[in-house]
């Protein structure tokens, strides 16, 4: 009976794998939630900051510099740059004499990451700068991740913010409703599959961190590694 569940628990998991790696569908879905969480717990935690979502940093500069709070608008700007300098590194890592020695730069990102919050998760909030610190970093290998991981089957996507994949949904689904495009309807179901998932991260996130506060960053590691544990099992059958 045990060697039964057994086979059948190890046939559902090679499924899952075959499924998750064939069209990364699934491997989009882990990467939102994280994208999802991330900024739900550095805005909660972090001095109201944002690490992934760079347009709601900007508008947050702006209006704290319309206001007169310089202070809180300068909060605003590191995490931009930070972003800025990661999608450089991760487009450095594409040209030729890298790509020789680093062939599958998607593997290290995600490891990078993991060891990233990991390490955040014990940095105290109530060290000055400290949350400086970690916002700064967590968007700089935001910009890893989204620079990294853009194609969900065959379209362009995003891990980290949600405003062009809900446009791509929205375009589908009006195909799909009107022109009865059975490829926008499969489009569609897939991009808001992402969407949902990150609004799901944003409320695992909030809970979390309202719960175990700056230690909950731990838990979008744990979704980090499944995530980099399918995307491996990938590579080795490609082998």
């Amino acid at each position: 009976m045990l060697t039964n569940k057994s086979s059948y628990f190890l046939q559902l998991t090679k499924r899952f794998k075959k499924a998750a790696t064939a069209n990364s569908v699934i491997l989009g879905i882990l990467l939102a939630i994280v994208g999802g969480f991330l900024d739900a717990y550095t805005y909660i935690s972090r001095n109201g900051v944002f690490a992934n979502a760079q347009s709601g940093n900007i508008v947050l500069l702006g209006v704290k510099a319309a206001q007169g709070q310089w202070t809180e608008a300068f909060l605003h700007i590191p995490p931009i740059v930070a972003f800025i300098l990661g999608v450089a590194v991760t487009e450095t890592f594409k040209q030729p004499r890298f790509v020789s020695v680093l062939p599958d730069t998607s593997r290290i990102v995600l490891l990078l990451e993991i060891v990233v919050l990991i390490i955040v998760g014990f940095l105290p909030s109530s060290v000055p700068n400290m949350n400086m610190l970690v916002t700064v970093t967590i968007s700089f290998v935001a910009a890893l991740q989204v620079s990294s991981f853009r194609t969900l089957i065959k379209w362009s996507y995003n891990t980290t913010m949600t405003t062009g994949n809900l446009r791509t949904a929205s375009q589908a689904a009006y195909y799909a409703i009107f022109k009865r495009d059975e490829n926008a309807a499969y489009q569609c179901l897939r991009f808001t599959a992402i969407i949902l998932s990150f609004l799901s991260g944003a409320l695992l996130g909030s809970i979390s961190t309202f719960t175990l506060g700056t230690k909950a960053v731990w838990l979008a590691s744990a979704i980090l590694f499944l995530a980099f544990v399918i995307l491996n099992s990938e590579s080795q059958k490609s082998l």
